[in-house]
């Protein structure tokens, strides 16, 4: 039973990859695909590649940012079938998030989801045998590892934030140097500078999203005895092996295949009409936060980085540039992407707990 059940987890949250590439990597091309420096078949492949690259590269360069995310609920003390029942219903729970948004056009992080199931999952594993109280409440959430959690909460706000503002200076910026250009030279250099960031961000889209969900299967085989040793390094800590690090970009990149073009119109379109000069600004600034915040093992919204810097793009000629209403639908749908998935996965750990 416990290799069957570690498979069902396995190919859950490879599902849960394969969801990510499919709804969140058209956030990284869409503005390559809105200013038209690609086609949309074109942005795709590209994305492919460099989501395939992204998460190989950076996984052997560190893998701080994993480690955040696998150590950001504390299970330990449960019995081993329970924890790898909880990783399973809460990896079906965010499926189930992560399709609906993508039915309905609204580019939600992935991220948040994850960090949303897997907390809603692992408080679902306490017993409130004596009803529910304050007391018992208080003891549920001591799964949850408050360090990590704070540490993730303050990159997310912090990248979105600084986004915003790089976004906003290096759209400035470049409107300065190139002010007594020829549209015509600008829009040459920038139609390269544009595939090129584009190119960078969906490099860092792997970089950043693939550890993140590798560190949840990470975390399963380490709970399951029959595969724990195929990860614990030479001095006991656990190692990323190159086999689970291909399997997991291979599996983002067929995601990313699938393509998204109803996320590409929300981000790229919908939101903010971009140039592209604007489109190489908001490409740009997004993938230098999201270098430097893997580089620190900081795990971070690629949506919130990438729309974020958008909006500072749009704002930096007038804010009425940016289309809040659609900004505000985004942000509404990453805020409650917190309780909306850690209920699904909390309810789903105590419906898979009775059949398991």
């Amino acid at each position: 039973m416990d290799i069957v059940l570690l498979l069902v987890v396995v190919v859950l949250l490879l599902g849960v990859i394969f969801v990510n590439g499919w709804t969140d990597a058209p956030n990284a091309i869409a503005t390559a695909v809105s200013t038209r420096v690609m086609t949309p078949s074109t942005a795709v492949k590209m994305a492919v590649v460099l989501n395939f690259l992204g998460t190989l590269i950076m996984c052997i360069i560190s893998t701080s940012v994993a480690e955040t995310v696998s150590g950001m609920v504390k299970i330990a003390s449960y019995p081993a079938n329970d924890q790898l029942v909880m990783l399973a219903a809460s990896s079906f729970a965010i499926v189930i998030w992560a399709t609906a948004a993508w039915y309905f056009g609204i580019p939600t992080s992935e991220s948040h989801a994850l960090i949303a199931g897997v907390t809603g999952g692992a408080i679902a594993l306490y017993k409130f045998d004596k009803g529910v109280n304050i007391g018992e409440i208080g003891n549920a959430l001591k799964t949850i590892n408050g360090t990590a959690w704070s540490k993730i909460l303050i990159g997310l706000v912090v990248s979105s934030l600084l986004c915003f503002i790089v976004g906003y200076y290096i759209t400035k910026l470049i409107e300065v140097i190139f002010r007594r250009v020829r549209r015509t030279t600008t829009n040459r250099i920038f139609n390269a500078g544009e595939a090129i960031a584009a190119g960078a961000m969906a490099f860092m889209h792997g970089a950043q999203d693939g550890q993140k969900f590798m560190a949840i299967i990470l975390l399963a085989l380490s709970i399951s005895p029959l595969t724990s040793t195929w990860i614990t390094g030479t001095n006991g800590s656990y190692v990323i092996p190159l086999w689970l690090i291909v399997i997991c970009s291979f599996t983002m990149s067929i995601g990313t295949s699938v393509g998204g073009y109803k996320i590409i119109k929300a981000v790229g379109m919908d939101m903010v009409k971009l140039e592209k000069y604007q489109g190489f600004a908001a490409d740009m600034s997004s993938s230098v936060i999201l270098f430097i915040c893997s580089s620190i093992g900081l795990p971070v919204s690629t949506t919130n980085t990438k729309t974020t810097a958008i909006m500072g793009v749009g704002a930096s000629k007038r804010m009425s540039n940016v289309n809040w209403g659609v900004a505000k639908e985004m942000i509404m749908a990453w805020v409650l992407t917190f309780p909306g998935c850690g209920l699904i996965a909390y309810f789903m750990t105590k419906l898979f707990l009775l059949i398991f």
